[in-house]
């Protein structure tokens, strides 16, 4: 199983640093442009980039690209939000999403604003979505980077770190264990764990702001009184 393991991690380490970053980058882009989000796994091309990763760096570039495709891809989401507002939301794939996806979407972008924003970026589903349902708002543009823009860095700096911190361990116990690739796993595998658990976490913090149960108080458009919606 080692020699498997480090098959693979050479045949990522083998590939060109810039291209691993640029292809990184496009995931990311692709992973939170419109819709795309529900099909692309970024998270998981993310991954394995990070276990390519050398020193500081390296992990560095890799972050920058990461953010940079992250907040390229959700602008793209935002301005077809704001040029094409509903068309999306009433087309065919709008449909397949499912309305209730939509509604929790803007019901928690009118009861949280920015927050919603932040947040969302690590909950399914709602990370594709959100970006829409802003630019579909009179959410301004460079409030939603401010926020949207520190949830892509932790996120990036989170996953590279754990993956590159990971394979440089294995590397290291490779010829000392012949289980190191098991460890390996086993790290890979807790850490989406976490990630599922967090993610769980979060929805249960947040649940009186995602459900509809909640109407103790009319839902109102948080940029009612200013364009800066979530301030």
């Amino acid at each position: 199983m080692n020699d498997v393991l480090t098959w693979l991690l050479d045949a990522v380490q083998g590939v060109d640093g810039v291209v691993r970053v640029l292809l990184a980058g496009v995931a990311m882009l692709l992973e939170t442009s419109v819709l795309v989000g529900l099909f692309v796994p970024g998270d998981t091309i993310v991954i394995v980039a990070g276990t390519a990763v050398d020193d500081a760096w390296q992990g560095f570039w890799l972050v920058v690209a990461i953010v940079i495709g992250s907040l390229i891809g959700e602008s793209i989401g935002f301005w077809l939000g704001r040029v094409l507002g509903p068309r999306i939301r009433d087309s065919r794939l709008g449909a397949w999403i499912g309305e209730a996806h939509w509604r929790r979407a803007e019901r928690y972008l009118t009861r949280r604003g920015g927050v919603a924003v932040f947040i969302s970026r690590f909950l399914p589903v709602l990370h594709s979505l959100v970006p829409l349902t802003v630019g579909m708002s009179r959410f301004r543009y460079r409030r939603f980077l401010a926020w949207t823009a520190p949830a892509c860095v932790l996120w990036a700096t989170l996953y590279v770190t754990v993956a590159g911190a990971a394979a440089a361990t294995y590397r290291e116990l490779a010829d000392q264990l012949h289980f190191a690739s098991y460890l390996f796993i086993g790290v890979i595998a807790v850490f989406l764990v976490l990630v599922m658990v967090g993610t769980k976490v979060i929805e249960r913090v947040e649940r009186r702001h995602l459900s509809e149960a909640d109407e103790s108080e009319p839902a109102r458009p948080a940029d009612s009184t200013s364009p800066g919606m979530g301030d």
